[in-house]
C-alpha cells in the first residue's frame, strides 16, 4: 500500500509533535513531505532530519535562514516561507498553527481537493462564511481534530440522515484546573493556576482558554460550522474525567457517546487514517480501573465566557472573528500579567459590543474585522491598566 503523504502545519507545537509521534508509531502507513513553523529553529531541524520532507516552511525570515544552513548538506528538503505550498502535495494536511494565524493552510489544503485535519478551531471559527463553500470542492474532506469535535464527527457516522434524526450535540468539558471555583474566588488567580490543566497536555493559549470555557464556547461556535446544527441544540456538559469526549443525542432518545482516555493522538490518528482506524490503540480504557464517570452543568456565572461565544455565535457574520481575535489579544495580556483573569471576558465583551457585524464575503472583510478586534482588545487592555 503506498503510504499518505502528511504535511503538518505547526509542526512544533503540541499537536505536531504528538502528529509526529502518530506517524512514528505506523511509519509504513504514512510519508511526511511537509513541516512548518514559525521560529522554533532547532526542533523543526530536528524533525526534518528525521522524517526528511520535501518541503520546510518557516514564517519567520531570520529563523528561515538558519533552517536553510542547518539543512544545507541535506539533499532533497526545500526551505521556504510560505506554509500554503505544502498543501498541494500533501493527501493530509494536519493544521496545528494556534489562532488566526493558521487560516491560510485551512483555504489552501481544501482549495487544492486535500483532506485537511483541523485542529486550529479558529480558522474556521473567524472565516467560517468564507471556508464552508471550499468544503465542496471536489476532494476536500474537513475531519476535525479537537477532541470534542471528533468524537462527534464518530458518532454521527451511526446516523443515516443527520439532519432529521439529531436531537442534540453534547460537548463535554472538564472544566479546567478552577471548576468548583466561585466567581468570587477566582478574581486573584495566577497565571500558573491557570496553565495547571487537571487532565489534558496542551499550548498555553488553549489551556487559558480551557480554563475560563472560552475554549469550549469556541468549540460551540465550530461544532455549528462542522454539522450544521443549531445554536439551541448544542448544549456543554461539565465531565471533570474527561474520557466522555462528546455526545450525540438522536429523537428517538438514544445517545451516542464517544469514550477513550485523553489522548490527543486518538483523534490525530482519526484524522490521517479516516475513514480506516489506526492500529495504534491510543487511549485505550482500562475498563478494571475507570470507577465513574461525572457530569455537571457549568457554573456560567463563574465562567461568563462561555455564554459569551454563544452570544458571537449566534450573531454570526463577523462576530466569531471579533471574539476570536478579542479573546486571544484579551488571553496575551493575562499570560503577560497586564489583565486579571476576569478581565479576559472583559476585554473580549466589550470588543464584541462596540464592534460592527457584518456579513463577510472575501478573505479580506474577515482578517480586517480579526485587525480591528485586536486593536480595540489592545484599547481596552490599555484603559483598563492606564
Amino acid at each position: 500500500m503506498t503510504p499518505v503523504r502528511v504535511a503538518i502545519a505547526g509542526s512544533t507545537g503540541s499537536i505536531g509533535r504528538q502528529t509526529l509521534e502518530v506517524i512514528s508509531a505506523e511509519p509504513d502507513s504514512y510519508v511526511v513531505v511537509g513541516l512548518s513553523a514559525g521560529s522554533s529553529v532547532d526542533l523543526v531541524v530536528e524533525q526534518a532530519l528525521k522524517f526528511r520532507p520535501s518541503l520546510v516552511a518557516m514564517s519567520d525570515e531570520a529563523a528561515r535562514e538558519r533552517v536553510r544552513d542547518a539543512l544545507a548538506g541535506v539533499g532533497g528538503i526545500e526551505v521556504v516561507a510560505d506554509a500554503t505550498e505544502m498543501c498541494g502535495i500533501a493527501d493530509v494536511v494536519i493544521n496545528g498553527v494556534v489562532g488566526f494565524a493558521g487560516l491560510p493552510v485551512t483555504m489552501a489544503t481544501l482549495k487544492n481537493g486535500r483532506r485537511l485535519g483541523l485542529a486550529n478551531k479558529e480558522s474556521l471559527i473567524a472565516a467560517g462564511p468564507i471556508v464552508q463553500p471550499l468544503r465542496q470542492v471536489e476532494g476536500a474532506d474537513l475531519v476535525p481534530v479537537d477532541s470534542e469535535h471528533c468524537a462527534l464527527h464518530q458518532c454521527l457516522r451511526s446516523s443515516v440522515d443527520t439532519n432529521r434524526e439529531v436531537a442534540r450535540l453534547v460537548l463535554t468539558a472538564s472544566g479546567g484546573p478552577f471548576r468548583g471555583r466561585s466567581f468570587a474566588d477566582l478574581e486573584q488567580v495566577s497565571v500558573d493556576e491557570a496553565l495547571r490543566h487537571p487532565t489534558w497536555s496542551m499550548g498555553p493559549k488553549i489551556t487559558i482558554d480551557s480554563s475560563t470555557l472560552m475554549n469550549k464556547g469556541l468549540e460551540v461556535i465550530e461544532a455549528h460550522e462542522l454539522f450544521g446544527t443549531g445554536f439551541d441544540d448544542i448544549d456543554v456538559v461539565v465531565h471533570p474525567q474527561s474520557v466522555v469526549h462528546s455526545m450525540v443525542e438522536f429523537t428517538d432518545g438514544s445517545t451516542i457517546a464517544q469514550l477513550s482516555m485523553p489522548d490527543m493522538r486518538l483523534p490525530i490518528g482519526y484524522a490521517l487514517g479516516w475513514p480506516e482506524r489506526l492500529r495504534t490503540p491510543f487511549g485505550k480504557i482500562d475498563w478494571t480501573q475507570l470507577s465513574r464517570l461525572d457530569f455537571e452543568p457549568p457554573d456560567r456565572r463563574a465562567f461568563r465566557c462561555l455564554d459569551l461565544a454563544y452570544q458571537a455565535g449566534r450573531s454570526g457574520g463577523t462576530a466569531p472573528a471579533v471574539i476570536s481575535a478579542a479573546n486571544e489579544v484579551a488571553v496575551d495580556a493575562f499570560m503577560s500579567r497586564r489583565i486579571t483573569w476576569h478581565q479576559i471576558h472583559d476585554v473580549s465583551a466589550a470588543v464584541l459590543d462596540h464592534s460592527t457585524i457584518v456579513m463577510p464575503t472575501s478573505v479580506e472583510e474577515v482578517i480586517d474585522a480579526d485587525r480591528c478586534a485586536r486593536e480595540d482588545a489592545e484599547r481596552v487592555i490599555s484603559g483598563m491598566i492606564s
